[in-house]
């Protein structure tokens, strides 16, 4: 869910409260978002419950972040290959400002700004000296062709409207603008979601979804066209982590701010045996050799271009001028006599 309606958020810049309406930004121009809604209107999850679990984790973060850093490092270094500067870029869903500390060296980054929907983080992001904003990733308060560079790090696999906020960042960017983004594929704690249904079922004889539904690697792909991005590309990594028992990984997702936010969830509390069932059963089918459990995370990096009419394009089918064989340094050969019909 965004922002009430009638209501305004501030922002935060290097920590400071400011008003949204704030006419520039060190240069970059901010919308008004009063009174702007989702587009979507099947909402999965409740904004709200997100934001809350954000503000709960921002002052414990750095315990628990490690796989936000390693998404991170591994941002950083795919920019690292492409040769040329961005002077704006946005982090967005900067939680406490890991993409910032990686980037602010980078040559040709004039100005940096993070953004997090979460105060409480965007808060925390400020302390580096850096411009923070409260910003919810479905009401993007961005003008149109204001940024040559948007980063995103494990933050998008919460947003309702996924295809509305793509749109809105490929509107914010300039032409020939880049984005990147890593987000948590459908893979991701596959052997939590193994066992928790059966647990929930034992315990409490029925199941409220608990873990959310997650996108798989090529509908990130198509959702990055579906957008108006050129030369889309999506991939996925698999990291596992294991721990001395479930309740390491529990106390982890509640650390990173990546509880349950479903909202058809259920909102009573349950039982106070659910949780050691799931423990157990997690041991029972996963446990490893040394007793340590696993952990699987799918993360999913995407790419694209605000388009510009400089960029490679791909050829219309039956466009080639050159064959197969000549492309391969062979000879054509016949395929042979047509079989006539008996």
């Amino acid at each position: 869910m965004g922002i009430p309606d009638g209501a305004r958020r501030p922002a935060l810049l290097g920590g400071i409260a400011w008003p949204i309406d704030v006419g520039l930004c060190l240069g970059l121009k901010l919308r008004h978002i009063e009174g702007m809604s989702p587009s979507d209107p099947m909402s999965v999850f409740d904004r709200r419950l997100v934001r809350a679990h954000r503000d709960r984790a921002a002052t414990t973060l750095a315990a628990h972040d490690f796989l936000l850093a390693d998404s991170a490092d591994a941002m950083v270094e795919r920019l690292h290959d492409v040769r040329r500067d961005f002077p704006t870029v946005l982090d967005l869903g900067c939680r406490t400002g890991l993409m910032a500390e990686r980037l602010r060296g980078r040559k040709g980054i004039r100005t940096l700004l993070q953004a997090d929907m979460s105060a409480g983080m965007a808060r925390r992001a400020g302390t580096n000296g850096l411009p923070a904003l409260v910003a919810d990733e479905e009401m993007l308060p961005v003008a149109a062709g204001s940024l040559d560079l948007v980063v995103s790090n494990l933050s998008l696999h919460w947003v309702n409207d996924l295809p509305g906020a793509l749109l809105q960042v490929r509107q914010a960017l300039k032409p020939d603008g880049l984005f990147v983004a890593t987000l948590l594929g459908g893979d991701t704690l596959q052997e939590l979601r193994s066992v928790i249904f059966d647990a929930e079922l034992a315990v409490a004889g029925g199941v409220s979804p608990r873990l959310s539904p997650l996108t798989d690697v090529r509908d990130a792909g198509a959702l990055l066209q579906r957008a108006g991005f050129a030369l889309p590309v999506a991939d996925a990594d698999r990291f596992t982590v294991t721990y001395a028992n479930a309740f390491g990984l529990f106390a982890d997702l509640r650390g990173m701010g990546e509880t349950g936010a479903n909202r058809d969830r259920n909102p009573r509390t349950p039982s106070r045996s659910l949780w050691p069932e799931v423990a157990r059963l997690y041991a029972e089918r996963y446990a490893e050799p040394d007793g340590r459990i696993p952990a699987t995370f799918q993360v999913i990096t995407v790419t694209g271009w605000a388009p510009h009419p400089a960029q490679q394009k791909a050829l219309r089918p039956g466009s080639a001028r050159q064959g197969l064989a000549a492309a391969l340094g062979t000879e054509e050969q016949p395929a042979g006599d047509k079989v006539k019909p008996g």
